[in-house]
């Protein structure tokens, strides 16, 4: 591999190849981390802001101290390392049904998330998060059916482009119960969608939660030189 390109990792999974490349962008002389499935692109160390902002206004939301957070799918990273940036966080179950993604991070391969895997607070699961709410065990095996203070998640590319058939089952009134019975009274879920506020999925979250929010989340793009906008939804339960 030439210095302005190198595939750090790959692997064949139920769902495709995924892989994880380094390359220099010449452009903005900056060195960029991508995530690949098959040929298409899962996520960019170019474009962090939403995967953060996702931790940001998920946690916003919730109340007290002593948190106990799951971040459904890990990805570069970006959300759990800013989840773990809240003093108030207690435990952090990170669900990744990859485990060559856990691997990245354990083995340091991305410098942006120097730190997660050490924190004493992290716990990496490995599983599929889709197939822990619809079963009876949750996300705790150790501790079935425990509930946690807020759910982020950030795995599909929004609730009408899912990356496997088998997760839409999650996205109607039904699967979504399924969350909420697994969060605290007046516990949150946020959710990362790379689509614009959708009013069929907002109308689903708003059946279930007591109050539910759709944030535009803007950021720069330097790929076009413009802006590029997700939408980071936030729904809490009642008491």
């Amino acid at each position: 591999m030439g210095a302005r390109f190198e595939e750090l990792a790959w692997r064949e999974t139920p769902i495709g190849a995924i892989s994880l490349r380094r390359r220099r962008d010449p452009a903005l002389q900056v060195e960029v981390y991508e995530v690949k499935l098959d040929d298409e692109y899962l996520m960019s160390s170019l474009f962090p802001v939403a995967e953060i902002e996702l931790a940001r206004l998920g946690l916003a939301e919730v109340t007290g101290d002593s948190l106990d957070v799951v971040v459904g799918g890990l990805g570069l990273g970006y959300t759990a390392c800013a989840a773990l940036g809240d003093p108030r966080v207690r435990s952090l179950f990170v669900v990744e049904a990859i485990e060559d993604v856990i691997d990245w991070h354990q083995r340091g391969l991305l410098p942006f998330a120097a730190g997660l895997a050490e924190d004493p607070r992290t716990r990496f699961v490995q599983a599929d998060f889709f197939a822990a709410v619809a079963g009876d065990t949750g996300f705790d095996t150790e501790v079935p059916g425990r509930r946690f203070d807020a759910v982020l998640l950030d795995v599909d590319h929004s609730p009408r482009n899912v990356l496997h058939p088998s997760h839409a089952a999650f996205y109607p009134p039904a699967g979504l119960r399924r969350l909420a019975a697994l969060l605290r009274p007046e516990g949150v879920f946020a959710l990362w969608s790379d689509d614009p506020p959708d009013a069929e999925f907002t109308a689903a979250l708003t059946e279930v939660f007591a109050s539910v929010r759709a944030h535009v989340v803007p950021f720069a793009n330097p790929l076009t030189g413009g802006e590029s906008a997700n939408t980071v939804y936030v729904a809490r339960t009642g008491r």
